[in-house]
C-alpha cells in the first residue's frame, strides 16, 4: 500500500505525537515501493515493448493492433504475474510464521529494519535491468524479491499499530498512515516526473537531468532514487517509537515448531471468536485483490489503453490525490458509522468500477473515470479493516492479533497474480486480467457479509 503530513492529514492525537509521525512516515517513505515499482513505474517499465522481441516489433510496423505484438506483450504481462505468484507463495509458508515469532520477542523494530534494508537493496538492484527482452527475467525475479521482504516487512510494522494509538484513536491513527502514504505517492512521483521522465524537448532524455532512455536508464534511475526515498524514510520509526517488552508468554521454539504454536493460536481464534478468524480470512482475500490493482492497474493502462510512462505517473497522481482525500473522509466515516460499513461499501464500488473497465472500449477518458474511481475506494477499505481489528482485538493479545492480521494479508497473495496470469494466458488479452481480480474482491466481500464487530475474547 501501498505513505510529512499536508493540511488535510493533521495527526491524529494519541499518546504522542511524535511516535505517530515517526511511525506513519515509514508509510510516506513505503510509495517508493507501492507507488512506483509494484503499480506505477518498474512494473509498467516490464511490460513495455522494450521487452518484446525486436523482430515483433519491426514486424508491427507501428501497428500496436498487430497480433504478435499483443501477444508477446502479454506473454510478458503473465510473466511478471507468475513471478507475483511465486512471491505470493513464498509469503504465504514463511510469513505466518514470522508473524508469530515476532509477537513478544520486544524486537520488532529490530526486523522491520533489515527487512527494510533488504527492501531498498533489491530496488537498487533494478538499475540493472536493462531494457532489453533478455533482461525481463531479472526484472520480474527482483519484483517478486522485493514483495517478498516487502511484507516481511509489513509484518512488524502493522503490529506496532497499537504502540502509537490507543483504541480511541487507532482508526484515526491508521487513516492517518495511509493517507501519508498517499500523500508521499504523490510527492515522489511528481519528483520522478520532473527529474527523470518528463519530456522536456529532448526526445533521447527524461527528465531536467537529462537521463538517457536508451535502455530505459531513466526509468532504472528513477528506481534507484526511489530506493534512497525510502531508506531515507524508514530511519524515523526506527529512532522515535519505543520498542515493546519481551512479553511474559513468549514461546522460545524451532522454526518449525513455530507453525505448531501458530495452529494452537488459530484453534484458539476458532473456538473462541470465530468472527475474527473469518475477518481475517475475509481481509486476506480481498486485500489480494486491492493488491491486484494496484500491480496490474498500471500495465493494463499502458497496454490496453496506450498510456505512455508519462501518462500512467499522471494518472498515478491522480489517483492518489483522489485516494488520499477519500481515505481521511473514510475514517470520520468509519468513526461514525463503524469499519464494516466502509469496507462493504468501498468493495462494492470496486467490483462494479473494475468490471465496468471491461465494456468502455479503448476509451482513455472513460478509464480515467474508471480508474480515479478505484482510487476512491482502494484507501477506505486499507485503513478501515486496520481499523476493524484493532476494535474486536482482545486486550493483551494486539500485538499478536496484529501480526496474525499481517501474514494472512498475504496468505493467499498468489490469487490475484495467478488469476490474472490465467485470464491473460488463456484470452490473450490483457484487459481480461482484470476479471480475476473482480473474482478476488467478490470472494472477499461474500466472506465479509457475516463478519460480527463484537470484541474478541480468546481464552
Amino acid at each position: 500500500m501501498t505513505d510529512v503530513p499536508s493540511p488535510g492529514l493533521a495527526l491524529p492525537p494519541a499518546a504522542g505525537r511524535r511516535p505517530v509521525l515517526a511511525w506513519a512516515l515509514w508509510d510516506w517513505g513505503s510509495a517508493a515501493f507501492n507507488a512506483v515499482v509494484t503499480t506505477f513505474v518498474f512494473s509498467t517499465y516490464l511490460a513495455s515493448e522494450l521487452f518484446v522481441d525486436p523482430a515483433v516489433i519491426a514486424a508491427a510496423n507501428g501497428n500496436d493492433d498487430d497480433p504478435a505484438l499483443v501477444r508477446a506483450l502479454a506473454e510478458n504481462a503473465s510473466l511478471v504475474g507468475v513471478a507475483l505468484m511465486i512471491a505470493g507463495v513464498v509469503v504465504a509458508l514463511v510469513a505466518p510464521v514470522l508473524g508469530q515469532r515476532s509477537d513478544g520477542t520486544g524486537r520488532r523494530k529490530l526486523w522491520l529494519g533489515v527487512n527494510t534494508g533488504l527492501i531498498v537493496l533489491t530496488m537498487a538492484a533494478m538499475v540493472f535491468v536493462e531494457g532489453t527482452p533478455g533482461y525481463l527475467v531479472l526484472g520480474a525475479t527482483l519484483l517478486a524479491v522485493g514483495n517478498v521482504f516487502f511484507e516481511f516487512a509489513s509484518v512488524n510494522y502493522y503490529a506496532m499499530l497499537n504502540q502509537v494509538s490507543t483504541r480511541e484513536n487507532v482508526g484515526r491513527v491508521s487513516g492517518f498512515g495511509w493517507g501519508m502514504g498517499y500523500v508521499g505517492g504523490i510527492v515522489l512521483l511528481i519528483l520522478l516526473l520532473v527529474l527523470f521522465i518528463q519530456d522536456f524537448g529532448d526526445p533521447d532524455a527524461g527528465g531536467l537531468l537529462a537521463a538517457p532512455e536508451e535502455g530505459g536508464l531513466n526509468i532504472r534511475l528513477a528506481v534507484l532514487a526511489s530506493a534512497v526515498w525510502f531508506a531515507v524514510f524508514a530511519i524515523p520509526v526506527l529512532l522515535r517509537v519505543p520498542e515493546i517488552p519481551p512479553q511474559r508468554r513468549e514461546v522460545r521454539v524451532g522454526f518449525f515448531r513455530s507453525y505448531a504454536v501458530l495452529w494452537g493460536t488459530l484453534r484458539a481464534l476458532w473456538r473462541d471468536s470465530r468472527h475474527v478468524l473469518l475477518f481475517l480470512v475475509s481481509s486476506a482475500v480481498f486485500r489480494d485483490g486491492l493488491a491486484g490493482v494496484f500491480t496490474f492497474g498500471a500495465i493494463i493502462a499502458h497496454q490496453v489503453f496506450g498510456f505512455t510512462s508519462t501518462e500512467v505517473l499522471y494518472f498515478a497522481v491522480a489517483a492518489n490525490v483522489v485516494a488520499g482525500i477519500s481515505t481521511v473522509f473514510a475514517g470520520r466515516l468509519d468513526d461514525r458509522f463503524g469499519p464494516k460499513r466502509v469496507i462493504l461499501v468501498s468493495l462494492g464500488g470496486l467490483i462494479v468500477l473494475g468490471g465496468a473497465i471491461l465494456f468502455i472500449g479503448t476509451s482513455v477518458p472513460a478509464f480515467w473515470v474508471a480508474g480515479l474511481g478505484l482510487g476512491l475506494f482502494v484507501g477506505p477499505v486499507q485503513s478501515a479493516s486496520r481499523s476493524f481489528l484493532a476494535r474486536v482485538a482482545p486486550e493483551g493479545r494486539e500485538g499478536e492479533i496484529f501480526g496474525l492480521y499481517a501474514t494472512t494479508g498475504r496468505a493467499v497473495s498468489f490469487l490475484a497474480p495467478g488469476l490474472f496470469a490465467l485470464f491473460v494466458g488463456i484470452t490473450g488479452d490483457t484487459r481480461l486480467g482484470i476479471v480475476g481480480i473482480v473474482l478476488i474482491l467478490a470472494a472477499g466481500l461474500a466472506l465479509m457479509i457475516p463478519v460480527t464487530s463484537k470484541p474478541a475474547t480468546i481464552r
